[in-house]
């Protein structure tokens, strides 16, 4: 299945770095957006350089054990970035999930121009807000080449362009959830993340593998809006949840009544 969704950049915090308001569309935003490709594979053999300067491949960051969470941001980033790290971070900071132990985080910049120290200090800053045990092992900060980076912004459908006026990038904002088999899962749009939406996204990607019992029933409850890049209520589901779930009561507390009456009877 895929979908088409484009997510402007327009949010009051790109809005102001452009001088416009976020319900008129600045001609340095347009065609800037993110197009859903849910199940579209990443290309694992794109190359990319880590935080410490050795080369990698993206295959190396899926093993077909863990999912993924994968954000697209530049490290010099006035604004917009540091907000979508910011809330990556709050949100994974709240979640029982742990990243190494049941997700793994990669960050990369989609500015070519950008290079090892920049990403260094970036997962330095991050890994420390994080404050996680397993964080420094299990977040990586990626930079490439203009090649392998078109090559994954065009396969999540992320658009962006450089806005010449502002010397800026001009971009949209989200993180990706990607199965441990490196597919498209779910995206979760804006800078603010709700724990219970990724952790859900989290639990979905790894096929059940990771969570608790509560994250099954949870998913029974809530449904992925691609159109909201979150999880909305499934009225149907949880009425049929709830249904169910009082005939079983119902059906004890007869059986229960029976039994009793059967025995006061001998």
């Amino acid at each position: 299945m895929r979908s088409r969704n484009s997510l402007a950049l327009v949010l009051l915090a790109g809005a102001a770095v452009f001088g416009q308001s976020p319900y008129g569309r600045p001609l340095a935003v347009r065609g800037v957006g993110i197009d859903q490709q849910l199940n579209g594979a990443l290309p694992l053999d794109a190359s990319f350089t880590d935080e410490s300067g050795r080369p990698v491949q993206l295959r190396q960051f899926f093993q077909g054990t863990k999912p993924v969470l994968l954000s697209l941001v530049y490290y010099q980033c006035p604004m917009l970035c540091n907000m979508v790290l910011n809330g990556e971070t709050r949100t994974m900071r709240e979640m029982k999930l742990e990243p190494g132990r049941d997700y793994d985080v990669v960050t990369i910049s989609f500015d070519s121009k950008e290079k090892t120290p920049l990403a260094a200090a970036k997962k330095a800053t991050y890994v420390e807000k994080l404050g996680k045990p397993g964080a420094a092992g299990a977040w990586h900060f990626l930079t490439g080449d203009e090649e392998n980076i078109r090559s994954l912004t065009q396969a999540v459908g992320f658009r962006y362009r450089w806005d010449e006026t502002t010397k800026q990038w001009a971009h949209a904002s989200g993180i990706i959830v990607v199965t441990p088999d490196a597919r498209i899962s779910r995206y979760l749009y804006g800078v603010d993340f709700q724990p219970r939406d990724l952790r859900l996204a989290l639990v979905e990607a790894s096929k059940n593998k990771i969570g608790r019992i509560t994250d099954q029933i949870l998913l029974l409850c809530y449904h992925y809006d691609p159109s909201q890049g979150k999880y909305t209520v499934a009225v149907f589901k949880t009425m049929r949840v709830a249904g169910t779930a009082t005939l079983a009561l119902l059906g004890a507390f007869v059986f229960i009544s029976l039994r009793r009456d059967r025995r006061s009877k001998v």
